[in-house]
């Protein structure tokens, strides 16, 4: 058997190819039971059904190639469950002969596009800018930008915010002269006390109302700080240009005032009200120049007498602002998932930036961090210019959103959990494992943000307690499988959902 074909036709690599049929023999492996899976991997020859897939009434996996087929009778039998199935009344003149896709044995990996009755929001890109970096940095990361948004076409929506001292939200629909709404960096907010300064609570549309006017309704508070690019160029590049460094005078003894953990806060608040939820990729763009000194968030004092957290100091949990930093972001990273929003992060500074408290929110939507010494640096402005690359370019990386990945395995194989990045979601399975690895105690999680090389790590667990469990497997032969189930949204706009059924054999 080709194991590198495999691969390469489903996106997945098992750190096992052959897996005992006990628990007992299964303890004896050094190495653990692992699948390595690419979710949103570019594949050309894979087949983009047009309708809703089947799946089966017992244990949700969808209808696959190593379904056994009655033609006679229009059932199939599931090999997860051996539960029966009957066809739906358009798939009766299938045989032998007349196949659908998804029973072809070499489409083992198919996609499907699934009716959706809103069409979807356009992307949404919203620019956070630290404002407390020297004068050659900040003009340096405005170039950049201005040169990256230079290519978006005129539907894509854009947002500005700059923190320093304080936060700026910029109003981009507001023609008559730059206008923003200004929040204090060293007040606590609450995400209910941001949305209604800013005036942004989403609309709620009615029940039973047209498609059209649903959307309408929910759009319609992005019309003032988010703006298709057609519309918001002009006033966008003005507040760019325009854009000067942090006013506030900083002494030789301290750091400048800087509100990171704020801006996000605001930043996230504002994209939840103003956005229909799981209908839309959004991304955040943070770019940091230095670590947050002020308000919510904050992993160091002003006072220079106080030296940044080294790894001792974490590791001897000497740290007095990292608890409270940490629990802080992952409340506005839980925010981020809870609406499919996915934040990417520019730290470009030599100094620590305050990633370690930071990194839950990268991690858990599925955002990227690059770390340089200056916005100069060729890295940071190649790499931002890699976001808004089209799929005609070299270098797409086909940034898709709202992505949901439930795992199905056989009888006696159990999720243990998932390493990558991703957050969990609260749903039970009878094919949770007892062992928590990573995030665990759960088969589905959330993947807010996704490209075409995103790869996440799925444990599982094996738990049959003889090597006769299957009374109908071979002896020395029994044959497992696993389907990787994700539903997310194309980044043509599409409603996707991808199944991908690997099978592997077993041995005493």
């Amino acid at each position: 058997m080709d194991f590198g074909a495999l691969e390469e036709g489903d996106g997945v690599r098992l750190t096992w190819n052959i897996w005992p049929n006990s628990k007992l023999e299964a303890t004896k492996c050094v190495m653990p039971f692992a699948a390595l899976y690419t979710p949103n991997r570019k594949m050309p020859s894979m087949p983009v059904l047009p309708y809703e897939a089947i799946s089966c009434k017992q244990c949700s996996a969808v209808l696959n190639p190593y379904a056994r087929v009655d033609f006679y009778s229009k059932v199939w039998i599931c090999p997860f469950c051996i539960g029966r199935n009957h066809f739906p009344p358009h798939y009766q003149g299938i045989s032998e002969t007349a196949l659908p896709a998804e029973l072809y044995p070499s489409f083992t990996t198919i996609e499907y596009s699934l009716p959706r009755t809103i069409q979807p929001h356009p992307p949404v890109y919203l620019f956070l800018i630290d404002t407390c970096v020297a004068e050659d940095e900040l003009q340096a990361c405005k170039k950049a930008i201005l040169h990256a948004i230079s290519t978006l076409p005129e539907y894509i929506y854009v947002g500005l915010i700059t923190f320093g001292t304080h936060v700026h939200v910029y109003e981009l629909g507001f023609a008559e002269c730059s206008k923003c709404y200004v929040f204090r960096g060293s007040k606590e907010y609450t995400t209910a006390q941001i949305v209604d300064q800013l005036g942004v609570r989403a609309a709620q549309p009615r029940s039973g109302a047209p498609a059209a006017m649903q959307a309408a309704a929910a759009a319609a508070p992005t019309r003032r700080f988010l703006m298709p690019m057609g519309e918001a160029e002009f006033a966008l590049n003005t507040a760019l240009e325009e854009l000067q460094k942090d006013s506030f005078s900083v002494s030789s003894q301290h750091r400048p005032a800087r509100c990171t953990g704020t801006a996000l806060q605001v930043a996230a608040a504002l994209l939840g009200a103003s956005l229909p939820t799981g209908n839309c990729q959004v991304r955040i763009l943070a770019m940091i120049g230095g670590p947050c000194t002020e308000g919510s968030g904050r992993v160091v004092s002003r006072d220079l007498s106080e030296e940044m957290r080294s790894h001792k100091d974490l590791a001897k949990d000497a740290v007095p602002h990292f608890a409270k930093a940490k629990k802080f972001y992952n409340s506005v990273a839980a925010e981020l998932v809870a609406h499919g929003h996915t934040l990417d992060m520019f730290t470009c500074a030599l100094d620590q930036v305050g990633l370690a408290e930071m990194k839950g929110m990268v991690l858990s939507t599925g955002g990227m961090a690059l770390q340089t010494d200056t916005f100069s640096n060729l890295v940071f402005r190649n790499s931002l210019k890699r976001l808004f690359q089209k799929e005609t370019e070299e270098g797409f990386i086909g940034c898709s959103s709202n992505g949901v990945l439930e795992v199905i395995p056989s009888k006696d194989i159990k999720v243990a959990g998932l390493l990558g990045p991703a957050a969990r979601l609260e749903k039970k399975s009878i094919n949770i494992a007892d062992t928590e690895v990573g995030l665990g105690n759960t088969c589905t999680w959330k993947l807010a943000g996704l490209d075409t090389d995103t790869t996440v790590a799925i444990v599982f667990e094996i738990t049959a307690n003889n090597k006769d469990n299957d009374a109908n497997a071979a002896p020395g032969a029994q044959q497992f499988f696993l389907q990787f189930l994700t539903r997310y949204m194309h980044w043509s706009g599409e409603l996707r959902l991808r199944v991908s059924t690997v099978t592997r054999g077993g041995i005493d």
